[in-house]
């Protein structure tokens, strides 16, 4: 703890995150609540009780990036990490960084909503990655599989793999039973037709192996692992996107981000839940900078460079804007322009991809804070329809094929240049 000239009071006090060791801990205090301020750094989630403790009772509390505590640490001492020198640093950071420091508001990992969104992100991935074994393991029974099932594995198609992955069970089942177990698990959208298919594929890939070179049903069972694991998650992601659903209608009556083009109710939820509060950031900058897409910047006298985007701030947001971007610039004439722009500058899809995010961002972060829907305008600045935005970049804002082409050529042109060739 130091005092307004940074002076240590005192110092070296642990405890644990319970009532008790936080009742004594306030007491020992013995200060105005209005007159304290508790600077934190977050790390894990064992800050997030001690911050509603002191919340609680009057005290500002700050939280302080990592990457700027560690700075003020390396200044300090070139000694290895301790919590005792981080103390030291937290409780004279106020004087050393003052305009660095933001009140902290909402939850943080107690918002429930903020967890959900984290949790169906990283199942997605992990069925992901399930899908590309899967996609390996069908590969070794011919391409006909690809034609019949695809690549985005629907309910069916998992169902199917869990229970008959061995193509001469398939066959043994027939097609009276297949075509029976084949509406059961698609809602009758697959019928008698898809059972000959898949009964056609099946001899092809018994006629490819002939019995010898390959186990079929071993494979058969490592195709049942996979599909049983991707149904487990495919439920689990039902599952919150009801409970999403509902934390967000809670979190946003109005639906203020779903009215931008490109953000539906998953994606709305995300960038809404892991943004936190609009309010809590100076400006629209800052919400810019806090979304890690803005270019890097290193300037030194009249040298100026502009590098890849910062990376900073919460992965999810970044991952939901450049995905909403890329739907929105199809629908928003403005930043159809922009990407336009860009793609014949010679950048990069992505490059372009990032940009249009920014501006995005930029623009729901406006009306989250007023409070206001986002609204779709042409290059005069007339209100539209999305289907009338569709219709005008469709029309005037596509961007050429060789154009397209070409920017992709020269990315992996710079990509080769860093790889290590046959000789080195």
């Amino acid at each position: 703890m130091a005092d307004e000239t940074g002076r240590l009071v005192w110092s070296g006090r642990t405890f644990w995150t319970r009532a008790i060791d936080l009742q004594a801990l306030w007491e020992d205090l013995d200060c105005d609540p209005a007159e304290l301020t508790a600077v934190m750094e977050p790390t894990r989630n064992a800050w997030a009780p001690v911050a509603a403790w002191f919340k609680r009772r009057g005290a500002k509390v700050v939280l302080v990036p990592t990457t700027q505590s560690a700075d003020l640490r390396d200044y300090y001492s070139k000694h290895t990490k301790n919590d005792r020198l981080d103390s030291a640093v937290l409780a004279r950071l106020p004087l050393l960084h003052p305009e660095g420091l933001r009140t902290h508001v909402g939850e943080g990992p107690g918002d429930p909503l903020r967890r959900a969104t984290k949790q169906r992100s990283s199942i997605m991935k992990r069925r992901s990655a399930i899908f590309a074994r899967i996609d390996a393991l069908l590969e070794l029974l011919g391409p006909g599989w690809y034609e019949e099932l695809g690549t985005d594995y629907g309910n069916a198609s998992l169902h199917l793999l869990a229970s008959y992955g061995d193509p001469r069970s398939l066959l043994r089942l027939g097609r009276g039973r297949l075509a029976q177990f084949l509406i059961r698990h698609s809602h009758g959208q697959w019928r008698h037709d898809k059972a000959d298919h898949l009964l056609a594929v099946a001899r092809a890939s018994v006629e490819l192996w002939d019995g010898d070179g390959i186990d079929l049903g071993q494979l058969g069972q490592d195709l049942a692992i996979e599909a049983e694991q991707a149904l487990m998650l495919t439920g689990q992601v039902r599952a919150l996107d009801t409970r999403i659903a509902g934390l967000y209608a809670a979190l946003d009556p109005a639906q203020i981000a779903r009215t931008a083009p490109g953000v539906g109710p998953v994606l709305g939820a995300a960038i809404t839940a892991r943004l936190g509060d609009p309010h809590r950031f100076a400006s629209l900058a800052a919400i810019r900078s806090y979304s890690g897409l803005v270019p890097r910047v290193s300037q030194s006298g009249q040298a100026e460079h502009h590098g890849g985007s910062t990376k900073a701030g919460d992965p999810l947001v970044r991952q939901s804007l450049w995905m909403a971007a890329d739907m929105a610039r199809r629908a928003d004439p403005q930043l159809a322009t922009t990407y336009v722009r860009l793609m014949n500058a010679g950048h990069h899809h992505d490059t372009a991809i990032c940009h249009v995010a920014t501006t995005l961002l930029t623009r729901l972060a406006a009306c989250l804070r007023t409070g206001t829907n986002y609204v779709i305008r042409d290059i005069g600045g007339t209100p539209i329809t999305e289907a009338q935005g569709r219709a005008i970049v469709k029309i005037h804002h596509q961007v050429d094929p060789d154009i397209r082409k070409k920017n992709a050529r020269g990315r992996n042109r710079a990509r080769l240049k860093h790889r290590t060739s046959r000789v080195s």
